[in-house]
């Protein structure tokens, strides 16, 4: 008997905190099924396994994101660095509001399961890849110096804004503790050197 509409988003949302508070690789079926409400024998039936279940998870708050971020419907002018820092700052208000949909984000794509590492890369690769598209086509609109190569110009940026995530995770071991005042320092960082990027070093 296939499960309504309703029953599927309850059952998800709780396997959802249950992969968010250990992890995938310590998420046993039993955890997932108590939280749940169901039968160990339910999960299996209406989702197979715990990998399939995961990626249903991870299905829906791909969704969440894209939603609450709309990255796809950006504005194709205004300025490159405004839209970067108003982004971010949606990015906070998401994982203040949704703390176990970004931990499970994190642990996807930033520090996979051995497991699942080549599966998630070869579903969401492309969705990755086509994000950074969008923002790729937005700074065609900034002006650059002569000479400047305009997709090294790009790369660099995009090193800088991955410098800046994985200092955030270094130093943030635990979501649950996150300080909003420090992620608005780290993003004032980021700016500074987005703007030596931006503007030059040389005096």
């Amino acid at each position: 008997m296939p499960l309504q509409v309703y029953e599927k988003e309850q059952i998800l949302d709780a396997c959802l905190k249950v992969f968010a508070r250990h992890g995938y690789e310590k998420t046993s079926t039993a955890m997932l099924a108590e939280a749940a409400g169901i039968s160990k024998a339910l999960i299996f039936h209406h989702f197979k396994n715990k990998k399939t279940l995961y990626f249903y998870v991870l299905d829906q708050c791909f969704e969440m994101v894209r939603t609450a971020l709309d990255v796809d419907h950006l504005p194709e002018s205004g300025d490159f660095f405004e839209m970067k820092e108003k982004y971010s700052l949606m990015k906070l208000n998401f994982l203040l509001k949704n703390r176990d949909v970004y931990k499970l984000l994190i642990e996807a794509f930033k520090q996979p399961p051995s497991e699942l590492k080549t599966d998630i890369y070869k579903k969401y690769g492309d969705l990755m890849m086509e994000r950074n598209l969008i923002w790729e086509r937005r700074f065609k609109n900034v002006p650059l110096k002569g000479g400047v190569d305009r997709g090294q110009a790009f790369e660099l940026i995009m090193l800088t804004m991955e410098h800046f995530e994985k200092k955030f995770l270094a130093e943030v071991k635990d979501i649950n503790d996150f300080d909003e005042a420090y992620h608005k320092r780290l993003l004032k960082e980021r700016t500074r050197y987005l703007n030596m990027v931006r503007f030059g070093i040389e005096g």
